[in-house]
């Protein structure tokens, strides 16, 4: 990591990720930006079979695209992962010895597209657990503050993890019985909501627990996004009452089982890249 890139994150950055769930970092990624941009576009012309799209049925051309676990298919996604300092940063924000990529999400919600993504923490989603994860939310377009992801700060610590729902609203697991996350926008003034207004290259770092949500995309303009999800020393795979999202279905493994495998490989170990 550079000097110009140590700077963006401090002790009181990282802290600040560790207390409040979620903190921006401005510019770090800019020079990766035009490749990212240049995948997505291959991408959505040939999505993975994990591709899901919403659209409201009055907007039939204007769509939520989503792809996942796409990273070492395409030049520009696998550039991020691979040449950026991302992986040594993950590890930092999460105070852990290594940084393993669990998997990307990539998030296009085109102009005029009015799917809202509800409130939500990640980890009940996934097949892995652990209190060291981080997610980078990488924008590739300027995003408005009133366009922008928010997330409820400290949410990540109070112990909870809410009922997964898809992004159409129904049930991930259909027989969970798990706590359904609460009304945030219903309670938006007893709460601590963050969000930011972000540039290329920039990105928002969050943990898996945190609650977060974002805005319809009623603009015209385009929001483009590229999500990278990490995990440190402690992750465990974990079995969910269902198909998980993203859905691994050729992996076997046992609740509890260190978190590790070739498609999650390990980038970042003790101070040296491992990639």
């Amino acid at each position: 990591m550079s000097t110009e890139e140590a700077t963006f994150l401090t002790e009181t950055t990282i802290d600040t990720f560790q207390e409040d769930g979620a903190v921006v970092l401005r510019g770090l990624f800019k020079p990766w930006v035009e490749g990212v941009q240049a995948a997505i576009e291959e991408n959505k012309a040939s999505p993975s079979w994990r591709e899901r799209t919403y659209r409201h049925e009055e907007q039939k051309d204007s769509e939520f695209f989503q792809d996942y676990c796409v990273w070492p298919d395409f030049e520009g996604y696998r550039a991020l992962v691979m040449e950026s300092p991302m992986a040594q940063i993950a590890a930092r924000l999460m105070r852990s010895k290594t940084a393993r990529v669990f998997h990307d999400h990539i998030l296009v919600k085109e102009p005029g597209n009015s799917v809202k993504t509800p409130w939500h923490q990640d980890q009940p989603y996934y097949i892995v657990d652990g209190e060291q994860s981080v997610s980078f939310w990488v924008p590739v377009d300027p995003v408005p503050r009133e366009r922008s992801i928010e997330y409820v700060v400290g949410s990540h610590r109070w112990g909870k993890a809410f009922k997964p729902k898809r992004f159409d609203g129904t049930d991930l697991y259909p027989a969970d019985e798990s706590e359904m996350a609460p009304d945030i926008d219903a309670n938006r003034n007893d709460l601590d909501i963050r969000g930011w207004d972000v540039q290329p290259g920039d990105a928002i770092v969050f943990s898996f627990k945190t609650l977060h949500g974002a805005p319809a995309n009623t603009s015209d303009q385009r929001r483009r996004v590229i999500s990278i999800r990490w995990v440190g020393d402690d992750a465990r795979f974990v079995a969910r009452p269902g198909k998980t999202s993203p859905f691994f279905p050729e992996l076997e493994y046992e609740d509890g089982d260190p978190f590790t495998g070739d498609q999650f490989p390990l980038l970042y170990q003790c101070g040296d890249s491992a990639g």
